[in-house]
């Protein structure tokens, strides 16, 4: 046997000797007595400590009744037209003002802050606001947004406000865009295949702006291409002296108190200025080539010099 085997038998033999030397002694009576009593008080302990944690698990849990009931308080202290029809508690902010997401039966959520004044901040513009900051930087913290199910209704809230505002298109994108000086929202309306809008609720009803006119005042349409408002000038033609123009470029030129007036260049031949009364009914077209006088000229259509006949 080597050297190294021997050293660890005698180490296996010197454990199994104490193992089998040691002695096991009996609890006495009194021990058996002390030892129940401990485990029944530790039962009893266990037992209190349970009923806590269910008693603090009940008081925890969300009262969704109540939750609806304090945001529909919040939402009509706040001015907000809406029926709240699901709330929940999102928690509390470091002051213990409680925050809350409420949906509501017509149109968008509302995150609330349950503050003296209460606030109430809209779904579609929190979305839109996140939606920009994800553009620009998509690791960016879009901070907070509405996340029930049922405030994921954008589309449907913005094809609503664009059916109210008389909008003759389908609706395939919206978005919240600014807001008046008096706080009024601004919304960009997407349509399928044709030009978009600028929509805003006043007093008196819907506001509606073609996007060749919010281009024109220098704003933009981002759901709006250059092909859709070729295509939408071009179904205005039809009966008309330029109605086999393929329409390639449009640019609202301005109005008067005759209409509107604007210019498109065709993909042959001349281009032309239409006018056009408000709802967009063609009532004269100009060629370029006879167009100078109107304000300025064409400038989408580029007409050869005149050449000059030789003697």
């Amino acid at each position: 046997m080597t050297i190294k085997h021997l050293s660890q038998t005698l180490c296996v033999a010197v454990a199994l000797s104490l193992t089998t030397l040691t002695p096991v002694l009996a609890a006495s009576p009194m021990d058996q007595r002390a030892q129940r009593e401990r485990a029944t008080e530790d039962d009893s302990a266990n037992q209190n400590r349970s009923r806590q944690d269910r008693r603090r698990g009940r008081e925890a849990a969300p009262d969704p009744a109540a939750a609806l009931a304090a945001a529909q308080g919040f939402l009509t202290a706040a001015n907000k037209d809406c029926q709240a029809t699901e709330a929940k508690l999102l928690g509390q902010t470091a002051e213990k003002i409680s925050l809350y997401e409420a949906v509501c039966a017509t149109g968008p959520g509302y995150i609330i802050i349950g503050s003296t004044p209460p606030e109430a901040l809209d779904c579609l513009v929190l979305a839109s606001q996140a939606d920009k900051k994800r553009q620009a930087d998509p690791a960016a913290d879009v901070g907070t947004v509405c996340t029930l199910p049922a405030n994921d209704n954008a589309l449907a809230v913005f094809t609503a406000y664009a059916q109210e505002a008389g909008l003759p298109c389908q609706v395939d994108q919206g978005a919240v865009v600014g807001a008046t000086s008096d706080g009024t929202l601004v919304y960009e309306i997407g349509c399928v295949g044709v030009e978009g809008y600028h929509i805003q609720r006043s007093a008196s009803g819907w506001e509606k702006t073609e996007c060749l006119q919010v281009l024109v005042q220098n704003a933009t349409c981002a759901f709006t291409t250059p092909t859709e408002q070729a295509a939408t000038v071009k179904s205005w033609l039809a009966g008309t002296d330029a109605a086999a123009c393929d329409v390639q470029q449009v640019r609202l030129m301005g109005q008067n108190a005759n209409g509107r007036f604007y210019e498109a260049s065709c993909a042959a031949g001349d281009g032309f200025i239409a006018r056009t009364d408000a709802a967009h009914a063609v009532q004269q077209i100009y060629p370029c080539a006879v167009a100078e006088k109107i304000g300025g000229g064409c400038k989408l259509t580029t007409t050869p010099p005149t050449e000059t006949p030789q003697a």
